[in-house]
């Protein structure tokens, strides 16, 4: 499939919408060596709830952004190289649904798709793009960054278990495991490799192994894009991934 669309006008003009989109917000996204897989919106787990983000698989790179206007106007662009990422599956709870992990080693986090089937095709096609460039020599990522515990999902602090968040007792991430932990319980900062040239927050539990030498796998960074202005659902938006024969397979 790869092969077949490379360097064709259809992918071009694919690529070239998905740069419109972002505008001059965005890096170029046009190489010789470069096709469309796929794209659709996925509901991202970030700080404190879920919220739709759109995504492209390129066979090189997975690019997310926020929604400002359905199909038409994108920003605040991340590209992540595939050669860093991990795919995880995540079991249904509750009315957490379809959801799976992509895991980086700047960043990782949970998203959720609309249904089993279009989640299988997201997981498999993301996999085997993975494996493609795996193939050709690029060298997988060995530490990926820990997913961050939502807000609510953390009533008291995850280190001393007796810290009760309120207004005034406010919820603080570790950069290296990722928990919700008070403000006592995170009051020293390391540089993580791959995260921040400048130290970053990390709880009492993993300073200490941190200057003992422990590997403690790195925590991004709290995504910039979460921002309280972004609340739109993910209604009933299917992905597109495109077949060999240039034509477009939407997902139920």
């Amino acid at each position: 499939m790869v092969d077949h669309l490379k360097q064709t006008d259809i992918n071009a003009r694919r690529i070239n919408n998905v740069e419109v989109c972002f505008g001059s917000t965005g890096r170029p996204l046009q190489h010789f060596d470069r096709v469309l897989i796929g794209e659709g919106v996925l509901m991202k787990m970030c700080r404190k709830k879920a919220k739709p983000r759109q995504f492209f698989l390129f066979n090189d790179i997975l690019v997310y952004g926020s929604i400002l206007i359905s199909k038409r106007r994108y920003s605040k662009q991340r590209i992540i190289p595939l050669e860093d990422v991990k795919i995880e599956n995540v079991e249904d709870e509750g009315e957490s649904k379809y959801g799976f992990l992509i895991k980086t080693r700047i960043k990782s986090f949970m998203v959720f798709a609309i249904s089993e089937s279009e989640k299988e095709q997201w997981m498999s096609h993301i996999v085997k793009c993975v494996n493609n460039v795996l193939k050709k020599g690029k060298q997988a990522a060995q530490d990926h960054a820990a997913v961050w515990v939502p807000d609510s999902e953390a009533e008291f602090c995850m280190v001393c278990h007796s810290t009760h968040f309120t207004m005034i007792q406010r919820r603080h991430h570790c950069r290296s495991c990722g928990k919700v932990v008070c403000g006592a319980c995170s009051s020293r900062t390391f540089t993580l490799e791959g995260i921040s040239k400048k130290p970053v927050r990390v709880c009492d539990i993993c300073y200490n192994k941190l200057c003992q030498g422990f590997s403690a796998s790195p925590q991004a960074l709290n995504d910039s894009s979460d921002s309280e202005e972004d609340t739109m659902t993910l209604g009933h938006e299917k992905a597109t991934f495109y077949h060999d024969k240039d034509e477009p397979e939407n997902l139920v």
